[in-house]
């Protein structure tokens, strides 16, 4: 499966447009996580939890758009956009929001 950004594909003939994907995850930040987190903005330096955390929402979230757009007979998602949000009570839940459009190409 092709996923790009790009909203077309070098060498390849799009054939059909399928629809939107789209892949989600939302992953809660744990009170340990939270508190070295805010011990780090203090002092400075990087969160290697939640940069752990963030890298497992947005492989789920692409193992999701891939799996609906397969389902679709899509064997390629063109023009993906990659968003991440904070939600929940005081910001304690991580959201990776993964869109495209599902296309089928030829070569």
């Amino acid at each position: 499966m092709i996923i790009s950004t790009t909203h077309t594909l070098d060498n390849k003939s799009i054939e059909a447009y399928l629809g939107v994907v789209v892949g989600e995850a939302v992953m809660g930040a744990n009170l340990f996580k939270d508190i070295f987190a805010s011990i780090r903005d203090i002092v400075g330096g990087r969160s290697g939890s939640y940069e752990d955390e963030l890298t497992r929402a947005r492989k789920i979230a692409f193992a999701e758009l891939e799996n609906e757009a397969r389902q679709m007979g899509a064997n390629a998602v063109i023009g993906v956009d990659i968003d991440y949000e904070v939600v929940g009570k005081q910001g304690s839940m991580l959201m990776v929001s993964i869109s495209g459009t599902a296309v089928r190409y030829r070569d």
